[in-house]
């Protein structure tokens, strides 16, 4: 799978213009101003134009100070106390304090918070301390003013407030959770989904239809002893009502549910762009985790699945350093049994020339350095004839072909490869003589015979490994080109199974370590 460079979402791009605390906050405190100030208007209107029982008209000059000076001063109290508890957020973006973290979870609650406070102290100055200063005050109307400011329009600014102000913090919020681990801050409270449907349930319908069936069963029973012109005027203002708090209703029922629909919609379509990342191949993208509800919970948990695959990913890539890829997929993939199997096989074994007095003469970093760039070489030559180099032993090379995956005509492929490795080492050589430095020689011996091939070593480490006399046999081979001057030795086992022709010399029949019967040899030309 594909690891590509970063495909973040949006609202992890970092402080730009979109997630800048300081802009984030002057536009908090412009949507909290116009909403309460746009339910303060409304409730004003209401209670003294369309509401009978309380209005009186006309409007005096006293009325409308009051308004202004009772609005300011909660204005001012709540930019105060907003102020004292966000002013380390704004000042500390991106600060890992617990503290800070804390209040950067809960940041909307406590601005709605506040605001539910403003509005019922708002209850209390509209419904009895102003009608006493303007000497208009009634039991019954200061009751009606305090319920209607407190719970019916305190209610749904302070629902606005808090879904308009979490909408834009949540471009804040992740620059205090860059991992996403929301849910783990001590003191989040957690707002389901289902708790906020239900709340836009009741502003939109519930609360409506109760004040509109209160109202009129209250304009009803008036009706009972009036006389005819003062029922014309009830039926009236009862159509007053009915069309005000449709209107206005309305209004706040779709404002409401648009923020709410977009708290939901939003953080799934972010979700869904992550994934779809995720299925091309994109495994560096992660999902901003910017609630603490059930679509936060998913965010963090694709979160953690995209890290697991990351791992996953990153596992699968340094195997494929050790084994080839076809290998490494067939292993991963359980198609190939590692628990130990006997195969026939062609076993390839390469060694340098003349190694300890080149370690000797040389730098030890140079010689790391040179070690590596030849098995580089080397290692690709096999692998491009699909060969498998078991392990490195000093200075020497094992590769094996035809295990752990079948490989038709593998002595052909080891004959290839050899034919490959003499080439590159010619080819890299040459660059070696060019920078004044001393080419080197290799031996290689192939052989091809039946093993026993799998995992073998302790329970703590296993590596694939092949045991046999055919291991055996082909390091032999692989030492006779010291004695007989060769680069690359066949045994007559692999020539006898090769499928294409090769220019092979046969040389005396040779005894070797380990055995009792002589060896067929033949020199690749």
């Amino acid at each position: 799978m594909a690891r590509e460079g970063p495909v973040l979402l949006s609202a992890r791009r970092g402080p730009s213009e979109e997630a800048n605390p300081r802009a984030a906050r002057l536009s908090i405190i412009l949507t909290s101003f116009t909403g309460n100030l746009l339910g303060a208007v409304l409730t004003f209107f209401y209670f003294r134009f369309v509401d009978r029982a309380t209005s009186v008209a006309p409007v005096r000059p006293p009325e409308i100070a009051f308004f202004v000076v009772a609005f300011s001063a909660l204005v001012a109290f709540g930019y105060w106390w907003g102020r004292a508890w966000t002013w380390p957020l704004m000042s500390s973006a991106g600060s890992r304090d617990p503290e800070v973290r804390r209040r950067a979870a809960v940041f909307p609650l406590r601005i709605a918070t506040s605001n539910a406070v403003a509005w019922a102290a708002a209850g209390v100055l509209w419904g009895i301390v102003g009608p006493l200063l303007l000497g208009q005050f009634t039991v019954d109307g200061a009751i009606r003013q305090m319920f209607g400011i407190t719970c019916i329009a305190g209610a749904v600014s302070t629902a606005f407030v808090y879904f308009a102000v979490e909408r834009r913090w949540r471009s804040i919020l992740p620059l205090f959770f860059p991992d996403g681990d929301l849910r783990s801050t001590a003191g989040a409270v957690k707002f389901p989904v289902r708790t906020r449907l239900l709340i836009i349930f009741l502003m939109a319908s519930v609360i409506p239809l109760a004040l509109l069936g209160v109202l009129s069963y209250t304009q009803a029973t008036a009706l009972r002893g009036a006389d005819p012109a003062a029922a014309i005027g009830l039926v009236g203002s009862l159509l007053v009502l009915i069309l005000f708090i449709m209107v206005v209703g309305i209004a706040a029922a779709i404002g409401l549910s648009l923020f709410v629909a977009a708290s939901v919609a939003t953080p799934l379509a972010e979700l869904e762009q992550a994934m779809a990342q995720v299925e091309q191949g994109h495994l560096a993208v992660s999902c901003p985790v910017v609630s603490h509800d059930e679509i936060g919970a998913v965010a963090e948990g694709f979160n953690r699945m995209v890290h697991g695959l990351r791992e996953r990913d990153f596992v699968k890539e340094t195997f494929g350093k050790y084994v080839t890829r076809e290998v490494r997929d067939e292993i991963l993939a359980g198609r190939i049994a590692l628990e130990g199997q006997a195969l026939e096989v062609t076993i390839l074994f390469s060694d340098l020339r003349d190694f300890t007095p080149w370690v000797e003469a040389s730098d030890p970093r140079a010689v790391v350095r040179d070690l590596n760039a030849y098995f580089t070489e080397m290692e690709a030559a096999i692998r491009n004839h699909q060969g498998l180099v078991l392990q490195y032993i000093g200075d020497e090379i094992e590769a094996v072909f035809g295990a752990p995956l079948p490989v038709p005509h593998h002595a052909d492929m080891a004959l290839r490869a050899a034919l490959e490795m003499r080439r590159r080492l010619a080819d890299w050589n040459a660059g070696r003589i060019q920078a004044g430095l001393v080419p080197l020689r290799h031996g290689i011996g192939i052989h091809t015979g039946g093993v026993l091939a799998g995992n073998i070593g302790s329970a703590e480490r296993l590596s694939y490994a092949l045991v046999g006399d055919a291991v055996n046999l082909a390091s032999r081979i692989q030492g006779l080109n010291k004695t007989v001057g060769s680069d690359i030795l066949v045994s007559g086992a692999t020539c006898h199974a090769l499928g294409e022709s090769y220019e092979l010399a046969p040389l005396p029949a040779v005894r070797v370590k380990g055995r009792s019967a002589d060896v067929e040899v033949f020199r690749l030309m």
